[in-house]
């Protein structure tokens, strides 16, 4: 039954102004809960500029949510095949090169530029627990993965021991 219901969904390539794919997908998705139209997903991939994805039942639908919507541009006139944007859209998994006691750079948000040793990483949620070096009393930051760049390495007796058992 589920398999019958992902043939019917389409996916459209939407053009925008490039840097606007935000706030087009904003427009979009109240425009689509406003008009209770089907589309059922919006998707910003990663390093595409210029461009959003739209799920929804029909083209009408798509056509219908994209409508007078500030930066967008149109509908590309072919559905887009799914396999064809499947690499944009996976989870890539990344290896995680931190570990514990590392002491990194976070790259981004408000932090930004301070370093920090990590005291504990979430693999599932990809975030690692930081306490900030120049703070003067030592508070957890949760920040994601991505966010922290590590730039020295603590060689503790932890992979010694791991090595030798």
């Amino acid at each position: 039954m589920t398999e019958e219901k992902e043939e019917k969904i389409t996916i459209f390539a939407l053009r925008t102004t490039a840097n606007r794919e935000d706030q087009v997908m904003d427009f979009v998705s109240s425009n689509a809960k406003r008009k209770g139209l089907e589309v059922y997903s919006i998707i910003r991939p990663h390093g595409m500029r210029g461009y959003i994805f739209i799920e929804a039942a029909s083209r009408i639908d798509a056509e219908q949510a994209a409508f007078n919507v500030p930066y967008a541009r149109g509908i590309l006139p072919t559905p887009i095949d799914f396999r064809e944007i499947e690499h944009m859209l996976k989870q890539v998994k990344r290896d995680v090169n931190i570990q514990k006691n590392d002491i990194v750079e976070i790259i981004s948000g408000p932090f930004k530029r301070e370093n920090a040793k990590v005291t504990r990483i979430d693999k599932q949620k990809e975030e690692v627990v930081v306490e900030l070096l120049e703070a003067a009393v030592p508070i957890p930051i949760t920040v994601r993965m991505d966010a922290v760049k590590v730039i020295r390495r603590e060689t503790g007796e932890e992979k010694e021991e791991e090595k030798e058992g």
